[in-house]
């Protein structure tokens, strides 16, 4: 009986799931956090989504079918879902030709200039939002406030107590902008699908659920956030943030739960998952303190991608039988 070898590129799925279904359950992960931006950003987060997911399989139709000449494979909805979390990244308010742009660069460099899916070592989604982050600065970190707070308006929460403790102001005098309450539910400024935690965290449960992803990397990266940002609090309160001020704001749910756990781009073995999340927990907050940008799990997650090979490389079990190497 004639077999054949069939050898194709990750990920390698050994159940009677697909990679349709994989990433289905993702985008249904992420509807709770979909409605929440909605009822807090109107039809521009709808139309802010829907042109940036279009793009994103527009782009890559065009690319397949033209420039790599093989069969368009938008049924497997990672192009879908590519297109929804670049748009989770982004202002509900940016322009939407920014919007195409960077749904050009997820795809077309983020992703397909490696091959397409399963070769690619960069969360493509990440590769557009810090593209744009770069190059169009302005747009990028103007953003509409869902709170009638005028001293909010325009910064995220990361954004305005950075700035005014670099002025000189103690964080006793700024905490009382915000509530926990509001940092949970979404009542604040910043990208449109990253406001709720408690919407995200929904999502996370179900994903989990549905054994699409496990608990080792979200919880690695948040444990290592609170942990490290909470020493820096005891140290001093005045200067730097509470650790669950640092959980609840900014993109840190929406990185650690939806795109850190790209089976693509993440370690293969708890070992590995290990270092990948406390680095991109300790890169996260590195950033978030001492660097220019308010935010930085995405620059963590993009940093901890290219080194994950290594990782793999060194973390992989041994064979069975094999004599560890003196």
């Amino acid at each position: 009986m004639d077999k054949k070898l069939i050898v194709s590129p990750s990920p390698h799925i050994h159940s009677n799931t697909s990679t349709s279904k994989l990433m289905s359950d993702v985008i249904i992960a992420l509807l709770p956090a979909f409605v929440v931006s909605i009822f807090f950003f109107g039809f521009d987060s709808l139309i802010v989504t829907a042109v940036s997911v279009v793009s994103c399989m527009l782009f890559e139709w065009l690319i397949s079918k033209y420039l790599l000449k093989k069969k368009p494979s938008l049924t497997d909805y990672s192009a879908a879902l590519t297109g929804l979390l670049l748009a989770f990244n982004l202002p509900p308010s940016l322009p939407l030709w920014i919007v195409v742009i960077g749904a050009l660069v997820a795809i077309g460099i983020g992703k397909m200039s490696f091959g397409g899916l399963g070769c690619n070592p960069f969360n493509p989604a990440l590769v557009g939002r810090v593209f744009l982050l770069i190059s169009f600065p302005t747009h990028m970190t103007s953003f509409v406030s869902t709170k009638a707070v005028d001293a909010l308006s325009g910064a995220t929460p990361l954004a305005f107590v950075k700035e005014a403790v670099k002025s000189g102001k103690p964080l006793s005098e700024l905490m009382g902008y915000f509530s926990y309450g509001d940092l949970l539910m979404g009542d604040k400024s910043g990208s449109l699908g990253e406001i709720s935690a408690a919407a995200l965290l929904l999502g996370f449960v179900y994903l989990l659920i549905r054994k699409v992803i496990t608990w080792h990397i979200p919880v690695y990266i948040l444990g290592t956030m609170f942990l490290f940002s909470g020493l820096l609090w005891l140290i001093d309160p005045e200067t730097y943030l509470d650790p669950m001020f640092q959980i609840l704001t900014g993109g840190a749910i929406l990185g650690a739960v939806y795109m850190a756990t790209d089976y693509v781009t993440s370690p293969m073995n708890n070992r590995g998952m290990l270092i990948y999340g406390v680095g991109i927990g300790v890169i996260t907050i590195l950033i978030r303190v001492w660097g220019a940008y308010p935010e930085g799990i995405s620059f963590a997650i993009l940093i901890m991608n290219a080194v994950v090979p290594l990782i793999n490389k060194y973390t992989h079990p041994r064979r069975f039988g094999m004599v560890k190497a003196k």
